[in-house]
């Protein structure tokens, strides 16, 4: 990669990190949700993904063991955020899906940043929201194309 290229993509690096941090300065329900990051991936992983899932399924996402899996699904049913239920296929699999409540929780989280995100943008005069949309389609082909 050339010293241009290189250069270029750490000053983006660079702004997309302070726009973290202005956006974590926003009180969001990511912040105030009291859960661990494991909490918080198993809730992601529900979300986008083909819920309901196995517990071997999210133990295999995390990479982690299926004991493990147990614990996190047990604290995140206490705080109604997810519930288990029998395969209707084998009984000896246990489902887990998002309650409405953690649905609810990952669309607060979303809605918190996207607003955040249109402030911004709101600022921004039409030549470069075009350019940004341009930019951002590009950027996530690029993504779908790495699956």
């Amino acid at each position: 990669m050339d010293h241009e290229r290189e250069d270029l993509i750490r000053r983006i690096t660079e702004a997309q990190r302070d726009l973290g941090r202005v956006f974590a300065q926003e009180q969001s329900p990511l912040f105030s949700s009291n859960l661990t990051m494991r909490q918080l991936k198993v809730i992601m992983i529900l979300a986008f993904g083909a819920e309901p899932l196995s517990g071997q399924d999210l133990a295999h996402a995390l990479g982690v063991g299926l004991g493990t899996v147990t614990g996190i699904v047990d604290r995140l049913v206490g705080h109604g955020l997810v519930s288990r239920h029998e395969d209707p296929h084998d009984r000896r699999v246990r489902r887990i899906q998002l309650t409405d409540a953690g649905r609810e929780l990952i669309e607060q989280i979303n809605d918190t940043g996207l607003r955040q995100f249109r402030r911004i943008m709101e600022q921004l005069d039409t030549e470069t929201l075009r350019a940004l949309e341009d930019v951002t389609a590009k950027i996530r082909d690029v993504a779908h194309s790495l699956r």
